[in-house]
């Protein structure tokens, strides 16, 4: 999995003065959790712009005085009025340990029920992956070249290398459903076939 590097500088007070200061000044007041003690810090708000804002899942190295911590996005807040970025929760990464995030779905192949008219519904556009760091995808792969028309592709038959889906079995990831044009002419189709029935009797 890509990584993105975040540098900033560690907090030694955290009340909420000092945060409201950090975000006037256009910083960010964030937490690492997960290692032996929370590490608190504050970066410049730009710095998460690749991070925060793209449908793109990935690991981040957060630098703070020389010193790196490898970590993921846990949880983010954003301002119910401005929309800026309130507080971002970062979980550290062990080399050893499995983690849970969401990943984006990407779509492969071509479904031989979208070639008949059907269209391709996306029910999960991330799902949610278990792996050690080092085996974390940058997206998980729906392959769609056996989906006909009304069919449905569950988890169970998405290809997982190093990594386990955390969804239950029937969880459908995508699916091709009958377009309203397929379904007029399919009813089309039956009406004069009927028709053509009858005429012979």
């Amino acid at each position: 999995m890509k990584s993105i590097t975040i540098e900033g500088s560690e907090r030694e007070s955290v009340g909420k003065k000092a945060t409201k200061a950090l975000r006037d000044a256009g910083m960010v007041p964030c937490v690492i959790y997960g290692g032996s003690q929370p590490v608190h810090f504050a970066a410049d708000e730009r710095a998460f712009k690749s991070l925060v804002y793209t449908p793109n899942a990935h690991t981040v190295e957060v630098v703070l005085s020389g010193k790196k911590y490898n970590a993921i996005l846990q949880d983010i807040q954003f301002n119910p009025v401005s929309d800026r970025i309130n507080h971002i929760d970062f979980f550290q990464l062990s080399d050893d340990k499995e983690i849970v995030m969401e990943v984006p779905v990407k779509v492969t192949g071509t479904s031989p029920g979208v070639l008949l008219g059907g269209v391709l519904r996306l029910n999960q556009r991330r799902l949610k992956v278990k792996a050690l760091p080092k085996n974390l995808p940058d997206f998980v792969e729906a392959n769609i070249s056996e989906l006909q028309m009304g069919n449905k592709l569950y988890v169970t038959k998405v290809v997982t290398n190093n990594f386990k889906l955390m969804h239950p079995d029937n969880t459908v990831v995508c699916q091709v459903r009958i377009s309203r044009a397929a379904m007029k002419a399919a009813q089309e189709a039956a009406k004069a076939e009927k028709g053509g029935a009858k005429k012979k009797k």
